[in-house]
């Protein structure tokens, strides 16, 4: 059986207020010709079709042509919801979606309602899938209950939590069949790429990679933009983002992975470039310098601009001009003095943060961070809804 697995689409997201909506629909494009091309039997896409919880028409109109494109290659779908996606909205398509070949996990389900699935390609037998979309601090609370495990106690920690999920999801898997799990998830060890979401790319977020038994095939992992394949019982791999995203991502390759399952034998796995997403790159100098080596840069290429100059009115304005391609124009004196003065503060958490400011002002309650805690989940529930 062949297997495409692709992620983090984020349609919809803006690059210092730039639409990236044709680079989405080519490089979605991109991938529905390689699943034609070589003959996909299963897609997994984990998560994060949207960059946000409430799209617009035209990015709605971009994932679902390319969802159609797939299923006219072929190929049957299965999409879990990623912490960027609304699971109401994919709910609310999901009978539609699914009078095609498209299999959506808008939420967790218990294995006999949804949350394991066996699908049956067109040309390759059937697989198992174990699907779990993206489980905030307080839905995996709900979530443990559902799943009917030891739930009861109170303090089990998140990881303990997915652990016991996983496990119930994974508890009857058959023997000698192609087993598979779709999460979007923080799999402990995965290095970020620089344009997640802070607030669920910390530890309080994460899940052992050990959670994951060896029955399994092949683990389909969303949510960290950056390609990397897990130590683990099998294999388990983030396939990252299809495009960059982030100034972050500018030395990530993208690309998509090709899986070879067989019942009894080892997942092959293939890494697959797209190439049809513009190229993030930084350039630094003095005003002449960057503008030379602005026209020695791929055309191709979205430009951060640092300027080795004083600042004066009207420098980013005139940057621009000379290079269009700039979205973004700062001073290098800047960025040097965030390196000097900020770098504690780089990749940390907003609750790690809260605890550091209450550190420093003496408010030692541990009450005020978890009520912090509790306020930042609201803020996420109600940014999916």
């Amino acid at each position: 059986m062949r297997i495409l697995h692709t992620a983090d689409w984020h349609v919809g997201k803006t690059l210092r207020g730039r639409s990236r909506a044709t680079e989405h629909r080519e490089v979605l494009g991109e991938i529905v010709a390689l699943t034609a091309a070589r003959r996909v039997d299963l897609v997994l896409i984990a998560g994060d079709l949207f960059d946000s919880a409430a799209p617009t028409p035209e990015a709605e109109k971009i994932v679902y042509d390319a969802l159609i494109g797939l299923a006219a290659a072929g190929a049957e779908i299965a999409i879990v919801a990623g912490n960027h996606d609304s699971p109401h909205r994919l709910e609310a398509v999901r009978p539609l979606l699914e009078l095609t070949s498209v299999h959506t996990a808008p939420t967790l389900m218990r294995p006999e309602d949804g949350g394991v699935r066996r699908i049956s390609t067109r040309r390759a037998g059937t697989a198992t899938l174990a699907l779990l979309p993206f489980l905030s601090q307080r839905a995996i609370v709900r979530a443990d209950d559902l799943m009917a495990t030891s739930a009861a106690e109170h303090a089990a920690s998140y990881a303990d939590r997915a652990r016991r999920i996983i496990a119930a999801l994974c508890a009857e898997l058959p023997v000698g069949g192609v087993n598979l799990l779709v999460a979007h998830a923080m799999v402990s060890g995965g290095v970020l790429g620089g344009g997640e979401r802070s607030a669920h790319t910390v530890f309080e977020y994460s899940m052992p990679a050990t959670a994951f038994p060896a029955a399994l095939h092949y683990v389909a992992l969303g949510h960290l933009h950056r390609a990397q394949n897990l130590p683990g019982a099998c294999p388990i791999w983030y396939c990252g983002s299809p495009l960059q995203l982030d100034f972050g991502e500018v030395a990530d390759p993208k690309g998509v992975n090709l899986i070879e399952a067989e019942p009894g034998k080892p997942a092959r796995v293939e890494t697959v470039p797209l190439t049809r997403g513009r190229r993030l790159s930084t350039l630094r100098g003095t005003v002449e310098q960057v503008v030379a080596a602005a026209g020695a840069a791929a055309a191709a290429d979205y430009l951060r601009v640092e300027v080795d100059a004083p600042y004066e009115a009207g420098l980013a304005e005139r940057v621009r001009a000379a290079i269009p391609a700039a979205v973004e124009v700062r001073l290098a004196s800047h960025r040097a003095r965030d390196e000097r003065v900020r770098p504690q503060l780089a990749g940390r958490s907003p609750q790690e943060l809260f605890r550091a400011y209450l550190a420093q002002t003496g408010e030692g309650d541990e009450r005020l961070s978890r009520l912090f805690a509790e306020l930042l989940e609201e803020v996420d529930a109600a940014a999916a809804t």
